[in-house]
């Protein structure tokens, strides 16, 4: 099994460690899709799976979840988190059993940021964890104390909308201080995406790479090659892989991505899982 870059002590030592050098923030890659942000001391947890719930339900099934990497850090040791986000409601994005614990580790009401089609999901999931719930659609925006966030239809596999017409599958364009940075959620290529992007310039994207292939039976997403193409075509600063060594049926190596972007001249950072990237000062 792959060993976290850091995890538990050594991830919280790191994470209080890191601070604000002007306006630069800082990104930990948590596995899957899952990204803690920290930027002037605060901090923001995007897609978080830190539990096993998802090997559990499909242990000895035809479509077992078996584990690629150690869990780095567990979801009730972050109680300092300030804004957690759930870009759609399939379990790696949207787990109960690291949701629940997360929030009960907070003594204030934690602000969970989601798709507005899957808020009624949101009280019904969690109903034992008394979350601030914040709908968004596509194009909407929502402000938190000094972020911003923006949805971003994403297809997964195509773009799904519930009776209402709101999107089931979001990413968020975050906007902070002099920054931008795009979290995909689970995401394929679609004609609206690199214009959508490109208004905004992300200066990182965080895109999956693992791909899609109809006889996982999954729902699919970007591939490394794809990824890099996404990331050029909008401008991107920067440009970090997720979604890989999760789970064996449902990943991806990253030579394709890192040939990709060598290609395309596009700057891009893999992470290994519970590392540290740093940003420069900002704009």
């Amino acid at each position: 099994m792959i060993v976290p870059d850091r995890k538990d002590d050594t991830l919280l030592l790191d994470v209080a460690a890191a601070r604000g050098d002007g306006d630069a923030f800082h990104l930990w890659w948590l596995g899957q899709s899952g990204f803690l942000l920290k930027w002037r001391e605060q901090t923001v947890l995007f897609d978080p799976y830190l539990s096993d719930s998802l090997t559990k339900k499909y242990a000895g099934t035809d479509k077992e979840h078996i584990r690629m990497t150690e869990r780095c850090i567990a979801p009730e040791r972050l109680g300092f988190v300030n804004i957690v986000t759930s870009s759609h409601a399939h379990t790696d994005h949207f787990d109960a059993e690291t949701l629940v614990p997360l929030c009960g580790a907070h003594t204030a009401r934690l602000p969970l940021v989601l798709p507005t089609a899957n808020v009624e999901l949101a009280r019904e999931r969690l109903s034992r964890a008394p979350f601030g719930l914040h709908g968004v659609d596509a194009g909407e925006h929502v402000q938190i104390g000094d972020f911003e966030f923006i949805g971003i239809p994403a297809a997964h596999d195509t773009i799904e909308r519930d009776a209402a017409g709101h999107c089931r599958f979001l990413g968020f364009i975050v906007r902070f201080g002099p920054w931008t940075l795009y979290h995909s959620g689970d995401t394929r290529w679609h004609d609206e995406l690199p214009h959508l992007l490109s208004g905004y310039r992300p200066h990182v994207a965080l895109l999956p790479i693992n791909g899609h292939d109809s006889a996982r039976r999954v729902a699919g997403n970007l591939d490394g090659e794809e990824a890099a193409a996404l990331a050029k075509a909008c401008g991107a600063g920067l440009v970090i892989p997720h979604h890989f060594e999760m789970f064996t049926f449902n990943t991806a190596t990253t030579d394709t991505f890192l040939d990709a972007c060598a290609r395309l001249k596009q700057p891009c950072r893999v992470l290994r899982c519970g590392e540290r990237w740093t940003s420069a000062t900002g704009d």
